[in-house]
């Protein structure tokens, strides 16, 4: 949106108050208000504010920053009460207002800046699939003398909130929920208002239905959009999906297994790559019709993959998700239509105008500017050094679930981590793939392990639940 387009906005819509976001190092947006009166000076100048007060984002002595819009972003927000309008910012140094080294969304454009100046290709498409559960009732509390969490849902049998007499017997029990259609769908309607939103902001929804999950897991699929604005956009997503449900009463979660031996919440993310318009990720004849480039940047991601993990499932719960028997990849190769690998190539996408590839080990706890840039620089890496996943060295292609495979032969693969600890050590030894083109730089990595190293130790060190069904009376 043009500055001139923006102002007649304003005007016409009489709109008082403009609302500016940003993302802090995780993944959180927060945001801060100013008068519509005074958009020409905040264009101009940005707005102050203190970075040594965001998580992770910057020391006391050095903590003066300023929020700078993209006025491309611009939109009305959809839930304030009183007529708002949403910028979203970059975070910039205050002398310069360059991107500072550790703002995720600045982290995003310098991907695209290397991808562009490699030569390689000028254009990354991703879809990401936001998988999510909708309870009627979260409860979680956790103190030095008791712990506990507890879900309601009125989709389930076994978790009924107290109240509810499902006296039309619509509630499931012994089945898998996927696409299980109405009225056995409860939130079919409260799904379709999160995409009617999501689309009014501009965002094309490929499809959603209801996972595989019966306590009203969900999942809501982009079409290709372009890297790096589907960050903003999966910012946006996550925003109004949590909105919607609080509307509605109902609560949701991303994590990625928030209930014991349920299916988890995945974010796979479908790649594909252009370079003047057109697809370069298909070459009919090779595997699965795949061009040399693609084969090269999904070698990359393989061979990267263990330090990848501290950025696409950044969470202690991420490796609650990551087990075998939950279509959840937990071994390092690629394979056609094959959902037990680390990629997947999607056997429908067969011509050159939609030829792709899947990684399907990330999670929604990831910060997707800085999970997508990796996954970038990870398959250029890939591309750059000609590195070619085989079967000889573990990284398929695979077409066979390797978990029928016997034990000897399955610990020929290379596997991803199997806890946030094992997937930050691997990011210490495996950064320098980051490093190229000064996108990710040695203090955002170093602050992103220690941030998280904190979240590590928070879990760590407190009794488990469980431990007292198994060690209270021993």
């Amino acid at each position: 949106m043009t500055y001139e387009e923006l102002k007649k906005l304003i005007k016409e819509e009489e709109i008082k108050c403009i609302d500016l976001k940003y993302s802090d190092l995780a993944g959180r947006w927060y945001h801060i208000t100013f008068p519509a009166r005074r958009l020409d000076y905040v264009i101009e100048n940005g707005v102050s504010f203190d970075g040594s007060s965001i998580p992770g984002m910057k020391s006391v002595e050095s903590g003066d920053m300023v929020l700078m819009p993209d006025l491309n972003t611009a939109a009305i927000d959809p839930f304030s009460e009183k007529l708002t309008l949403r910028l979203i910012c970059s975070i910039c140094e205050a002398d310069t207002r360059i991107g500072v080294k550790k703002d995720p969304r600045s982290v995003a454009w310098r991907a695209q800046k290397y991808l562009e100046n490699s030569g390689i290709a000028d254009e990354v498409l991703f879809i990401p699939e936001l998988e999510f559960y909708l309870f009627d009732e979260a409860e979680f509390q956790n103190g030095t003398y008791s712990s506990g969490y507890s879900f309601t849902s009125s989709e389930n049998k076994n978790c009924l909130p107290v109240d509810y007499p499902d006296n039309d017997g619509t509630a499931m029990d012994f089945r898998k929920g996927y696409h299980v259609d109405t009225p056995f769908d409860k939130f079919f309607e409260v799904r379709e208002d999160m995409v009617e939103l999501i689309e009014e902001q501009g965002i094309k929804i490929r499809y959603h239905h209801h996972e595989v999950g019966l306590a009203s897991q969900q999942e809501i699929e982009t079409e290709l959009l372009p890297f790096p604005e589907i960050g903003d956009s999966t910012m946006i997503m996550k925003d109004i999906i949590r909105q919607v449900s609080l509307n509605s009463e109902l609560t949701v979660t991303f994590m990625p297994k928030p209930l014991y031996n349920e299916a988890g919440n995945g974010m796979h993310f479908h790649i594909m790559l252009k370079k003047n318009g057109e697809n370069i990720c298909y070459k009919e004849g090779n595997y699965a019709d795949l061009s040399d480039e693609a084969i090269f940047f999904i070698g990359g991601i393989l061979k990267h993959g263990k330090s990848l993990t501290a950025f696409t499932n950044p969470s202690t719960n991420s490796f609650k998700r990551l087990l075998p028997g939950f279509e959840a990849p937990v071994k390092l190769f690629y394979g056609l239509a094959n959902r037990s690998a680390a990629i997947r190539i999607p056997k429908y996408a067969t011509t050159k105008e939609n030829k792709r590839f899947e990684f399907r080990t990330g999670d929604a706890t990831c910060n997707p500017y800085l999970a997508m840039s990796a996954l970038i620089m990870a398959g250029l890496d890939g591309i750059k050094n000609k590195i070619m996943p085989t079967p000889e060295n573990g990284y398929g292609p695979f077409d066979d679930n390797v978990f029928s495979w016997s034990e000897e032969r399955k610990a020929k693969l290379h596997s991803i981590p199997t806890s946030l600890e094992e997937a930050l050590e691997a990011l210490k030894e495996d950064h320098q793939y980051l490093l190229q083109g000064d996108v990710f730089n040695k203090e955002l990595i170093d602050s992103w392990i220690d941030e998280k190293m904190k979240e590590v130790y928070a879990v760590k060190h407190r009794p488990h639940p469980f431990e007292m069904n198994l060690y209270y009376n021993l």
